[in-house]
């Protein structure tokens, strides 16, 4: 034996009789003549943490908002009550250098426990008085109507019995510009049958792709293969729903995107309840006003290579641990593992050595998983090293096994499988210009690839990573090695093809777009960056038929029109490409490329005040960006608003302090508007970040002429 609490029902008569034998050796804190009464103490506890899963239409079996429904069940909930079954709450408190509290701690406290304990123990009284006013829980969306609703198509119908389901339905996002997300509720359709449900964010549209027939009634599986789009967009938030979980509502600051194009995928784990069941699930977005100020993003902890459970062994441990390479806030975990998962810890090493608990789980139940999030965020320096330690129980004693007598247990999927999986969402500090998530992402994925040297996933991201950051050479060679694994991936060659074309090798990344075209003709990846060579090459005439065809098959891909407007305006047609871009933009008003570029031929055909009006829409798209605000520049001190040009051009040395040549532009238009001191200051600036800016020499020579000229008129008599 392990010594783990039994925690299953016991009957009413032996709950009574060993409450009888307990108070023969410690006395209730309520005396006979005090009694404990629903109406006086038990209510006010049973509806601040039980009815929230415990109402009707909720997901606990029975009611426990009115007296008569609670006394039919009172000894059961003295049962699970004492024994910490009951309400669902698995971690631990634990102390450290720093205090880590949950949101949403649903632990009763000791004389919460005994009170209840001593209301069944005395008969269950009503008591007398007013009855505390039940909480009342709506039937429709928790934070009332949502800004948009998606549903699956159609409703599918489940097994009566059999093994556990994994399914994913696609809820194409009905949205014709840029959202951000504040709150998210899932109404799985059928409470009963789910067991979880994941919401994955699929950016363009390539898991429905990839299933055109099949998507409708569902998908199986569990692991998903996400494209995850042409920028930088790691996963950022639980977006998980559980029998008890409320509305889903995001930090202060911290709402998703969800971009026109985009699916949600409901990856829902489903048990048979006994009788067919009728699946068909929405989900309630809420809008955010502003978009994120802050970017957040989920790390992993696993090692399931390692998962190889012998039979009967009651205590199997994994590890795995992860240096944080910046320092990061950590705002919520999650912990997951099957029915062999017993005892889970993850905790912090501080660079000075301390220990930081995070999270202990002494007695883990699959039934009660849930994310658990901070109720202050727990500050991690750079150099701290995130741990986790599983143990595993797959003997006889282990009341959850699920195999009698135990079986052999390796990784997988299916619940008689196991997983030892630690989730944390941490919001990364910045430090300087670099987007914090890049090193932290390259340090999670090289913790995978240390663990699993040929795992696909990590490989791609890790040349996907390299192949932003500016190192082609070093995403050649990851792109190389996976190809070595799976060397007929499309995907893949199309990747190896952009770190090719970022070196200059341009016959080798249109030998690459094509292999990936001829094993996997509707790679539109692949069609596109072909078509992006030609374009780039000249070619624009191949280049225009190929952005056509892409958008006959993707209609509403701005990305393919504004390359397509690009391939008009590069053979002479202006007027094609400006009825192109303004559809564009009529649709997505967010387009800026499309603003751009029609920013471009208004210039050239001599329309300031439409050139401006376009880049102004552009600056507005990419905030944080200086391109569009050196454009603004150079148009409004072409058109005589210097004011204007100088204020743009001082934005632009902001976002990029490091640029010697935006220096330079800032002093030539300080020097126009009369501040000779500031316009030297801006060319010296701009000659101590690159000595070798003939601009910036020639132009503080210039003004130093221009000065001593001055000087000298102003000394003569």
């Amino acid at each position: 034996m392990t010594g783990r609490a039994y925690t299953g029902w016991i009957t009413a008569a032996l709950l009574t009789s060993l409450l009888l034998s307990a108070s023969s050796s410690r006395p209730l804190v309520h005396a006979e003549s005090s009694p404990v009464t629903w109406r006086g103490q038990v209510a006010p506890i049973v509806f601040k943490n039980c009815a929230g899963c415990h109402h009707p239409g909720g997901s606990g079996p029975f009611d426990m908002t009115t007296y008569r429904a609670a006394r039919r069940w009172g000894p059961q909930i003295a049962d699970v009550v004492r024994s910490r079954y009951m309400p669902p709450w698995l971690p631990e408190t634990t102390a450290g250098p720093q205090a880590v509290h949950f949101e949403g701690d649903r632990r009763l406290k000791a004389a919460e426990i005994e009170l209840l304990t001593a209301w069944v123990r005395t008969g269950m009284p009503e008591g007398s008085g007013p009855e505390p006013a039940a909480p009342v829980y709506e039937a429709g969306w928790q934070m009332g109507p949502p800004d948009l609703v998606l549903e699956m198509p159609k409703a599918v119908m489940e097994p009566a019995s059999g093994s556990d389901l994994f399914v994913n339905f696609v809820l194409p996002a009905t949205v014709t510009q840029t959202r951000w997300i504040r709150a998210m509720e899932i109404q799985p359709g059928a409470g009963q049958l789910v067991h979880h449900a994941n919401v994955v964010l699929d950016r363009k549209g390539s898991f429905r792709a990839a299933h055109p027939g099949d998507w409708p009634n569902g998908v199986p599986g569990m692991d998903l293969q996400i494209d995850g789009g042409d920028t930088f967009d790691p996963d950022s938030h639980f977006l998980f729903w559980k029998p008890d979980s409320t509305a889903l509502v995001e930090p202060a600051g911290m709402p998703w995107r969800l971009d026109p194009g985009n699916d949600l995928i409901l990856n829902m784990h489903l048990k048979p309840t006994g009788k067919p069941e009728a699946v068909q699930a929405r989900i309630g977005l809420y809008f955010s006003a502003a978009p994120a100020t802050a970017h957040p993003m989920l790390l992993q902890l696993e090692h399931d290579a390692a998962l190889d459970i012998p039979a009967g062994d009651p205590n199997f441990v994994v590890t795995d641990e992860l240096k944080l390479p910046v320092a990061v806030d950590v705002l919520g975990v999650y912990p997951h593992a099957h029915y062999l998962g017993h005892e889970m810890e993850g905790w912090a090493t501080l660079p000075d050595g301390r220990r930081q608990p995070i999270l202990l789980i002494k007695d883990w139940d699959i039934d009660r998983q849930s994310v658990y999030r901070l109720r202050e965020p727990l500050a991690l320096p750079a150099g701290s090293v995130l741990h986790m330690r599983y143990t595993y129980d797959n003997s006889t004693a282990n009341v959850r096994n699920p195999s009698s007598p135990p079986v052999r247990v390796r990784a997988g999927n299916r619940s008689t499988d196991e997983m030892g999986h630690l989730w944390l969402q941490v919001l990364p500090h910045a430090s300087g210009s670099e987007d914090p998530r890049y090193p932290l992402e390259q340090a999670w994925m090289e913790n995978v690839v240390r663990k699993s040297p040929s795992d696909p996933i990590a490989l791609y991201n890790l040349g996907s990573l390299n192949l932003m950051e500016g190192h082609a050479t070093q995403a050649e060679a990851y792109f190389k090695r996976l190809l070595q694994e799976q060397p007929n991936d499309a995907r893949t060659l199309t990747a190896l093809g952009s770190a090719l074309e970022a070196k200059g090798e341009v016959a080798e990344a249109r030998a690459n777009y094509k292999a990936a075209l001829a094993l996997n003709p509707d790679n539109t990846d692949a069609e596109f960056d072909l078509a992006n060579l030609d374009l780039k090459t000249g070619q624009s005439a191949t280049a225009e038929a190929a952005f056509r065809s892409l958008l006959r098959k993707r209609p509403d891909d701005f990305v393919s029109a504004d390359g397509l407007a690009q391939a008009l305006l590069d053979q002479s047609r202006p007027a094609e490409a400006e009825a192109l871009l303004l559809k564009n933009v009529a649709v997505r008003d967010d387009d800026a490329e499309a603003h751009r570029l029609l920013a471009m031929i208004y210039a050239a055909q001599g329309e300031a005040a439409k050139a401006l009006q376009q880049i102004r829409a552009w600056a507005q798209d990419t905030p944080g960006q200086p391109e569009a605000h050196r454009a603004l520049a150079q148009v409004l001190s072409a058109s005589g608003q210097a004011a204007d040009a100088l204020a743009e051009q001082q934005t632009v040395v902001k976002m990029s302090p490091d640029n010697a040549g935006d220096w330079s532009d800032l002093g030539v238009l300080e020097a126009r508007a009369g501040d000779a001191v500031q316009a030297r200051r801006a060319f010296e600036h701009a000659l101590q970040l690159d000595p070798h800016n003939g601009a910036a020499r020639n132009n503080l020579a210039k003004l130093s002429v221009a000065s001593e000229g001055k000087t000298t008129n102003a000394s003569r008599p």
